[in-house]
């Protein structure tokens, strides 16, 4: 029980990476917040947690939308008393190569994936500070080191996660606010699923190729990534900052 006592906020918790942590860190004692943009299935996640005997609560949260998040945190301190833990994972998947891509499509992959975070940080520093400290986590990806064709804006945005969890964990840490990050490598979600779509591949095929893209020649599990989340949340990660954690079966070792 790593995190009993502490409260906890996971964005993007109605499904993939983001529902695997939200019951993973409620498994371990925390109290969460689970926020998501689909109120339905944010709802069904936190249900799934209050009938495993942990403590949750939802929100639909457009984390784009700084009022929206700011609603989001001022329930889970209500709710809760304070924040201890904040897992940044709500993301926007837009592809395609720079002529491809609209003003638009910009505006929401940066607005999620760049704006999104920052907004969230903002809204649970007053409440870290006053306890004395916490742990951000934020969710990046191998795509924010490793270039992939057709990849631009989704790519550009997870290097940006990359370069404000370092600079984040420079400005907060004299708050004793550690902020780490997580890459993915490729993971069976939700996501991947539409990713095969894109491509034009069926799921055996994607399972398949992608697999074939990590030394253990399998595409990975959301809890395999909920576990590296939940230990730079813990206290056994007491002198871990600035750093990111990357899970990817071996992908991008060379």
């Amino acid at each position: 029980m790593r995190l009993t006592g502490k409260n906890a906020i996971v964005t993007g918790a109605g499904a993939g990476i983001g529902h695997a942590t939200a019951l993973r860190l409620a498994e371990e004692g925390a109290r969460v917040m689970v926020a998501d943009q689909d109120e339905e299935s944010g709802r069904k996640t936190a249900e799934e947690i209050r009938r495993a005997g942990g403590e949750a609560s939802s929100c639909r949260t457009d984390v784009s939308d700084a009022a929206a998040v700011e609603r989001m945190v001022a329930q889970a301190v209500a709710d809760f008393g304070s924040v201890n833990v904040l897992v940044n994972n709500a993301a926007a998947f837009v592809f395609g190569r720079v002529e491809e891509v609209s003003a638009a499509d910009w505006a929401k992959v940066l607005g999620v994936n760049i704006l999104g975070y920052t907004h969230t940080v903002r809204g649970v520093l007053p409440h870290m500070r006053e306890i004395g400290g916490g742990a951000i986590v934020n969710v990046a990806s191998q795509s924010g080191f490793v270039a992939q064709p057709g990849f631009v804006p989704y790519n550009t945005s997870k290097g940006g996660v990359m370069q404000l969890t370092r600079c984040l964990a420079m400005d907060l840490a004299a708050d004793n606010i550690r902020v780490n990050g997580v890459c993915p490598g490729p993971i069976y979600t939700q996501a991947s699923e539409r990713h095969m779509d894109f491509i034009g591949i069926d799921r055996e095929e994607g399972r398949r190729i992608f697999g074939q893209e990590t030394l253990l020649k399998r595409m990975g599990e959301p809890v395999e990534i909920a576990n590296g989340i939940l230990f730079l949340a813990s206290d056994e990660a007491s002198f871990i900052t600035g750093a990111h954690l990357v899970i990817d079966g071996g992908a991008t070792i060379d």
